[in-house]
C-alpha cells in the first residue's frame, strides 16, 4: 500500500494513493469511538438545476444499498449500541457514527456502505423527496428560520453560495437516480474527502478499512466551485406576524483572510453574549428585543457579517437605530476589559468543541479539506492574542464601508429603506 504518513501531535494523519485522507486521534480515556466521512461539497457546489441535491443525497444515503435496507443499516449500527447521522451544509456534507471502541468495525463498514454502494431505489427516493417538502413546508412556517435563508440570497444574490440547503420544491421534485449518480462521480471524489475517528481507535485499522472501502475509488482532481461575491441588497416579507425579523449584514471575510479573527471578535463584542453592547442597549436598556445577536460566517473565500434581532412591529425603526448606534460607536471606543472578555469567550468555545471525539474529528476533517493540514490550538490562541482594540475596531471599520444586506419579515412598515440603513452605517 503506497501511502503518506504524518503524525502531528497527537493526531495521526494518512493520505492513500488516490487522495483520500485519514485522520485519527487516540483518547485512551476515552471508551467510545466516533468516526465520520466528511466530502467537501455542499450546496454551493451545486449547479443551478441540482438545487438541494446535496442535502437530498444525505437523507438518501441511509435508504438501502446493494448489501442493506434502510432497516438493516439502522438496526446494524443500533445492534451495536451505536447512532449514526449526517449533516449538509454550503461547503460540507459529513456522515458520523458514534460507538463503542470495540465496534469500530462495524461503524466503518456502515459508514463505506452507504457512500458507495446506495442503490437510490426508486420508490425510497419518491418517499424521501416528499420528506424534504414537508421541511421545506416548515421553514417556510417558521419565521426566524426562513428569514436566514432570504437573507443569504441577499446577501449573495444569484449564487450557489447564498442559495438555501433544501433547494426548491420543483428542484426536489425533479430529481432521480442518475442526476443523483452524477453528481457523486463529480463532487465525492477522494481529494475531497476526509475519513476522521477520534476516541477509542486504532490508526492503523482505519487506514486499513479506508483502504478496503475507499481505496478503488479513482483519482480525481476536484473542482473548485464558484467563487462568492457579496452583493448585498434587501428582501421585505410584509406577513400579518405578532413579531417582526429582522438580519441587518455586511460583507464579512474567508476564514483564510488575516483579517478573519479580529472580525469574529469584533461581532463578539458587539453582540455576542450577556455583556455584548447589543444585549446590554436594546434587550436591557430599551427592551426592544427579547434577543439580539451578531455573527460573523466564514467561508471558503468569502463571508458574511450580520445583526439578527427579533421585536414588536413599533418598536422597528427604534431597534434599527439603536443597533446602527451601537455598531457604529464600537468601531471607536472598544475598551480594554472588552477584547479580554471577548478573547477568553472566544478560547473558552474553541476548547469546549474538542472536549468531545465529535468536536475532534470535526476539526480535523474541516481544517484538512481546508488547509491540507491540522491547526493546532495553540496557533489560533497565539493569532487571537497578538490581536488588539485598534484591529478590532479596524475590523468594525471595514465592515461598515460595505454596502449592507437587509432582510426583515412580518410587521415590517418602520423598517427605514436601504438608503436610510446605510447611511445610519456611515453615521
Amino acid at each position: 500500500m503506497n501511502e503518506h504518513f504524518v503524525r502531528e501531535k497527537r493526531v495521526d494523519i494518512t493520505w492513500l494513493p488516490n487522495g483520500l485522507t485519514v485522520a485519527t486521534e487516540r483518547m485512551p480515556e476515552i471508551a467510545t469511538a466516533t468516526l465520520g466521512v466528511w466530502v467537501g461539497t455542499g450546496s454551493r457546489h451545486e449547479q443551478a438545476h441540482e438545487h438541494g441535491l446535496s442535502h437530498l443525497i444525505e437523507h438518501m444515503a441511509f435508504k438501502g444499498t446493494a448489501r442493506r435496507s434502510a432497516r438493516q443499516i439502522a438496526e446494524d449500527i443500533e445492534n451495536v449500541g451505536g447512532d449514526i447521522n449526517a449533516a449538509t451544509s454550503v461547503e460540507y456534507t459529513s456522515y458520523t457514527a458514534r460507538v463503542l471502541g470495540d465496534n469500530v468495525d462495524v461503524a466503518l463498514d456502515v459508514l463505506g456502505d452507504i457512500l458507495i454502494n446506495s442503490v437510490f431505489d426508486a420508490a425510497e427516493l419518491v418517499r424521501e423527496k416528499g420528506v424534504i417538502l414537508q421541511e421545506y413546508a416548515a421553514v417556510e412556517d417558521t419565521p426566524d428560520d426562513l428569514i436566514y435563508d432570504a437573507f443569504m440570497e441577499t446577501a449573495f444574490a444569484g449564487q450557489p453560495v447564498g442559495r438555501p440547503i433544501l433547494g426548491t420544491p420543483d428542484t426536489i421534485k425533479s430529481f432521480d437516480a442518475q442526476t443523483i449518480r452524477t453528481f457523486l462521480a463529480r463532487e465525492y471524489i477522494p481529494a475531497k474527502m476526509v475519513l476522521a475517528a477520534a476516541g477509542n481507535v486504532d490508526h492503523a485499522q482505519i487506514v486499513d478499512a479506508a483502504e478496503r472501502l475507499f481505496g478503488a475509488m479513482p483519482a480525481t482532481e476536484a473542482r473548485a466551485p464558484e467563487t462568492g461575491h457579496y452583493t448585498g441588497g434587501e428582501r421585505r416579507i410584509a406577513r400579518k406576524l405578532e413579531q417582526a425579523n429582522i438580519v441587518l449584514g455586511l460583507p464579512g471575510l474567508s476564514f483564510k483572510d488575516p483579517g478573519y479573527y479580529a472580525t469574529h471578535l469584533f461581532a463578539h463584542i458587539l453582540g455576542g453574549g450577556l455583556t455584548s453592547r447589543l444585549w446590554h442597549e436594546v434587550r436591557e436598556t430599551r427592551g426592544l428585543a427579547y434577543s439580539i445577536d451578531s455573527f460573523h460566517w466564514p467561508f471558503s473565500d468569502c463571508g458574511l457579517f450580520g445583526i439578527g434581532a427579533g421585536t414588536a412591529g413599533a418598536d422597528v425603526s427604534e431597534l434599527t437605530k439603536v443597533t446602527l448606534d451601537c455598531m457604529r460607536h464600537a468601531t471607536e471606543d472598544i475598551s480594554e476589559i472588552e477584547m479580554v472578555r471577548a478573547k477568553a469567550q472566544m478560547k473558552v468555545a474553541l476548547l469546549t468543541a474538542l472536549e468531545t471525539p465529535g468536536g475532534r474529528i470535526e476539526r480535523m476533517a474541516r481544517q484538512l479539506l481546508s488547509w491540507g493540514r491540522i491547526v493546532g490550538s495553540d496557533e489560533i490562541v497565539k493569532k487571537v492574542d497578538a490581536l488588539d482594540q485598534e484591529h478590532v475596531r479596524e475590523a468594525g471599520r471595514r465592515l461598515l464601508k460595505g454596502n449592507p444586506t437587509v432582510a426583515a419579515i412580518g410587521p415590517i412598515k418602520g423598517l427605514p429603506s436601504l438608503e436610510a440603513i446605510t447611511a445610519g452605517m456611515r453615521g
